[in-house]
């Protein structure tokens, strides 16, 4: 594990206490000293939403790299804090000239034992960041980081390797650490990191949903349904968008509600046969039948918050289904389409204003013509799930 803490020109050391002893067992330590030039931090920080709540925190972004085009591609997207080794002056001071940068420069040390961290004495008690360097294992330290330091002023960092490493340190314990060093030589692993913040960022946008009222409710016969079970769990009133066709997604309300009949599975959306498109992140719909263990899907509200959750096991089955048609309060012409499998566990979610979930949730086997549900109207045309415009008929 490697340290490095500065308030940019005085540079300190983290007491050696602030960790738990089993941490130096599995990692070795790398000490740094910082100091700036003209750091303007506000052009390196990013607001990212948690992947299992809705609240929003800002995350930094510092760049390590001795590659133009990963300085070039980091600043254009809003990253211009850039780590320099002390030597790499000149090169710092030739990117001023073509990019407005924040140069930040350090000096490498290592210490290999909590005894050799003790002598290293704090110079400044008011540093305002500290960045670590994880050598060996990365999960378990920076778990430990974020505990050791919630409720502080201070920022903590990690230096990453990859986008894969930096989202470890950003979702440790839920919270994350405050910001990532990105040090990388590879163009792509700065665009897969912005992607990821583009994708986190959907869920402090509301989704508009539309009220619709129900023209038609008819067994279907039998047909291969999905079940997506979530590795998160979800509250009354949450489900996932799912239809028939691209132009109207439905709320499918999950089976968190207990019921007469099964136990409730909070963690489960039984979303609809394999031909269904589904909302996932970056504004794209896939199929049901292409959602597997690992691939990621919106959850929504019946107020349209929404957030990121992991599929952790799809379940397809052969059922007896329901059609379910609808036409927008506001649109009495264009007709949108749902089936379901026909189950008293699985419900639509109602636009009323009840505070209970009952009240939200109607089951498709008490569906009748003339109730209210909600969906969303988005664009007809799509292509590998993501929204075109181009002339479409679906029927």
């Amino acid at each position: 594990m490697a340290l490095l803490s500065s308030s940019f020109g005085i540079s300190r050391h983290l007491p050696c206490s602030t960790f738990k002893t089993d941490i130096w067992n599995i990692c070795r330590i790398n000490c740094w000293d910082i100091y700036s030039s003209k750091v303007n931090e506000r052009n390196s920080c990013v607001t990212m939403c948690s992947v299992s709540r809705t609240y929003e925190k800002s995350k930094r972004i510092w760049i390590w790299t001795e590659n133009k085009q990963v300085m070039t591609a980091a600043v254009e997207r809003g990253w211009n804090t850039l780590v320099f080794l002390s030597q790499n002056r000149e090169l710092a001071i030739d990117w001023s000239t073509i990019a407005l940068i924040d140069p930040l420069f350090i000096k490498e040390g290592e210490v290999s034992t909590p005894k050799e961290l003790q002598k290293l004495q704090p110079a400044d008690e008011e540093a305002e960041n500290v960045v670590i360097d994880l050598l060996d294992w990365q999960v378990i330290p920076a778990e430990n980081i974020v505990a050791a330091f919630q409720g502080s002023d201070k920022t903590v960092f990690a230096i990453s390797k990859s986008p894969s490493e930096a989202r470890i340190f950003l979702e440790a314990l839920e919270q994350g650490l405050g910001g990532v060093v990105l040090k990388v030589e590879d163009v792509k692993a700065v665009l897969e990191l912005k992607e990821y913040f583009d994708r986190r960022n959907e869920a402090s946008n509301l989704l508009s949903l539309t009220k619709a009222t129900v023209t038609r409710v008819d067994v279907a016969g039998m047909g291969d349904r999905v079940c997506v079970d979530l590795c998160s769990l979800m509250r009354p009133g949450e489900g996932l968008l799912v239809g028939s066709f691209a132009r109207g997604l439905f709320l499918v309300h999950s089976e968190c509600l207990e019921s007469n009949y099964i136990a409730s599975r909070p963690f489960r959306v039984n979303a609809g046969p394999v031909h269904a498109y589904v909302l996932v992140p970056g504004g794209k719909t896939c199929y049901l039948s292409e959602l597997k263990s690992g691939k990621e899907v919106i959850v929504v509200d019946e107020k349209g918050r929404q957030r990121t959750a992991i599929v952790g096991r799809v379940k397809i089955e052969s059922r007896p289904l329901i059609l379910v048609e609808a036409k927008s309060n506001s649109d009495d012409k264009t007709l949108y389409s749902i089936i379901l499998q026909n189950a008293e566990t699985v419900a639509l979610i109602n636009p009323c204003e009840g505070n209970g979930g009952r009240e939200k949730a109607i089951p498709v086997t008490s569906l009748k013509v003339g109730d209210e549900v909600l969906l969303q109207v988005q664009g007809a045309a799509r292509h590998t799930g993501i929204e075109i415009q181009e002339f479409i008929v679906e029927n």
